[in-house]
């Protein structure tokens, strides 16, 4: 927590929008800083994540999908027609809703992973915009919260060494 408390404040905004691509919600917790403990920085980053306007969350996601990885859950194991049946959903998702698709995977077997995504596109695809943006902005918050709470374990393993 130190580091991140007292690093720059251009510094500490790079690294909260590594977790979250919204500049207004990496501002806010920026501002706010110093924060006592993780808890206190996660239940922060949780009230800006509820704050984030239309626009705020569009940013965010479109941020997702500059990600350099592959589409969620292509990594999981599974035949060649899961990952097919993936491909098409994610597509699907796209087309309907004009985002990457974004659910928290947290405490999910890599196993599981595959089935998972698949299974959650395929309801989500039967949301109405308003009712997945709902949705996606609050899976959003969650792994939000899972990369700064590593982040912050990450720094602090650093300054520790």
């Amino acid at each position: 927590m130190h580091r991140f408390n007292e690093a720059d404040a251009g510094a500490a905004e790079e690294a909260l929008l590594a977790c979250c691509g919204s500049h207004r919600w990496a501002l806010r917790l920026t501002a706010h800083r110093p924060y006592p403990d993780i808890e206190s920085l996660l239940a922060a980053a949780s009230e800006a994540s509820y704050d984030l306007r239309p626009a705020d969350l569009a940013e965010a996601l479109a941020d997702e999908s500059w990600m350099p990885q592959p589409l969620l859950g292509m990594r999981a194991p599974g035949s060649q027609a899961a990952h097919t049946a993936l491909r098409a959903a994610h597509a699907a998702y796209e087309a309907r809703f004009g985002h990457v698709f974004v659910v928290c995977l947290d405490g999910v077997a890599p196993e599981e992973m595959l089935s998972t995504v698949l299974s959650s596109i395929r309801t989500r695809l039967a949301n109405d915009p308003d009712e997945e943006r709902l949705i996606a902005a609050d899976e959003l918050r969650r792994i939000a919260l899972t990369r700064l709470e590593h982040l912050v374990a990450t720094h602090s393993e650093a300054g520790a060494r």
